[in-house]
């Protein structure tokens, strides 16, 4: 059986990588095309692809996937525009994360009026943070504007972050005796710990790496087949040691790979193709894994509440906060219009589903259906949408 799934992952990979310039030109993304792979291989239609991949397994594979995604991204970013235009991803990380948060909770609560106020908020954390690796269309796209791609950037890969302790705390809250005593107290032992800790490891793995690098490479120590695995590692190793630590790893990846984008700005994009391979490749296994054991499993759990509370999380629950956060800038209506709509749902909302599942909600199926649904219409709706947008701005040069 693995040799099957193996020989038919690795059958559609190459088929795809052939022709994904024909595929993406026409509306059609990576993400969504193995998504819909393993819905169709899977054992809703013709049951051909058996994954069988526990909930520890899954959240591993999009932990690292969405870590070495975050450092790729901030390593790439261009920090002289975003330095001149800071205020941009401030607003949105500052204002328009808390008001989303308040957004879906209030939704929710009117949504589902028999669910526990607690798991509402946990609902529309795990939903709050865009996804970087979904974004990457626009953000790595040099048609759309400058501050508005290392904005994007940037909140994708801070607001994960900062909502691993919110989420945390709420879990803490509804089992209290398997945390700290006293919701305050609590509150910043997290996120100090969370945040604090992620940043440290983070500031001193970038500084220490570039260290090294420099005096490996003056000494001619690094041999080509392992130059190309330096980035990677630091990938890796700067978010697992964060979270061994109890700090936030995705913090850390993203913090140290915009550290060490600057420490070694030369040869940076050299150092960071496999980065890029990677996570294509574990992406790609996330989201057919995703569309074969989990989608069609939940299923016959979505209701018309569902899909309302997915549309609306990729719509008004976003965009109005954002467009608050936005008021009297100089940032003009159609861009407002922009960062709202592309806060696409992902593997941060994966790995936040996986998080609290072992937590037996009481209203735990009807969660985890509105996550998935939210995802699938993401997934469908961001990659059908970012091509033609995008040629909106190309026009307008």
């Amino acid at each position: 059986m693995i040799y099957q799934n193996i020989s038919l992952f690795a059958g559609f990979l190459l088929l795809y990588s052939l022709f994904a310039g024909r595929f993406e030109s026409r509306l059609v993304n990576g993400p969504l095309m193995f998504l819909l792979a393993g819905c169709l291989l899977g054992p809703g239609i013709l049951n051909v692809l058996h994954l069988q991949i526990d909930g520890s397994g899954l959240r591993l594979l999009a932990e690292i996937t969405l870590a070495i995604v975050l450092f790729t991204d901030a390593a790439n970013a261009n920090l002289t525009v975003l330095r001149a235009n800071n205020w941009i991803p401030l607003r949105l990380l500052l204002i328009g994360l808390p008001l989303c948060l308040l957004a879906g909770y209030l939704f929710g609560t009117w949504l589902f009026p028999n669910m526990p106020w607690l798991e509402v908020a946990i609902l529309a954390t795990i939903l709050a943070p865009t996804d970087a690796a979904l974004g990457k269309a626009v953000v790595s796209n040099s048609t759309v504007p400058a501050p508005i791609r290392e904005s994007l950037n940037v909140e994708s890969g801070l607001n994960d972050g900062i909502c691993v302790p919110i989420l945390l705390l709420l879990l803490a809250l509804i089992a209290p005796e398997e945390q700290h005593q006293g919701t305050f107290s609590l509150a910043l032992f997290l996120f100090a710990e969370e945040i604090g800790i992620g940043l440290v490891i983070a500031v001193l793995l970038a500084y220490m790496t570039a260290k090294l690098l420099g005096i490996a490479t003056v000494h001619q120590w690094i041999k080509p087949v392992w130059r190309q695995l330096i980035l990677p590692g630091l990938a890796i190793l700067s978010f697992s040691l964060a979270q061994w630590l109890g700090g936030s790893g995705f913090i850390a990846a993203f913090v140290c790979g915009l550290l060490i984008g600057y420490l070694i700005p030369a040869n940076k994009h050299e150092l960071l193709a496999t980065n890029e391979q990677f996570g294509e490749i574990f992406s790609v296994i996330v989201w057919l894994a995703f569309g074969a054991g989990i989608v069609m499993q939940a299923w016959p759990y979505f209701t018309w509440q569902t899909w309302l509370y997915a549309f609306a999380s990729l719509t008004i629950i976003r965009m109005i906060p954002v467009w608050l956060s936005l008021l009297n800038t100089p940032i003009s209506t159609e861009q407002r219009l922009f960062i709202g709509w592309f806060g696409p749902r992902g593997l941060a909302s994966i790995v936040f589903m996986m998080i609290v599942i072992p937590y037996q909600l009481s209203a735990g199926q009807q969660i985890n259906a509105t996550i998935i649904a939210t995802i699938l219409l993401s997934v469908v709706l961001h990659g059908l949408s970012a091509n033609p947008w995008v040629a909106r701005f190309k026009q307008a040069q």
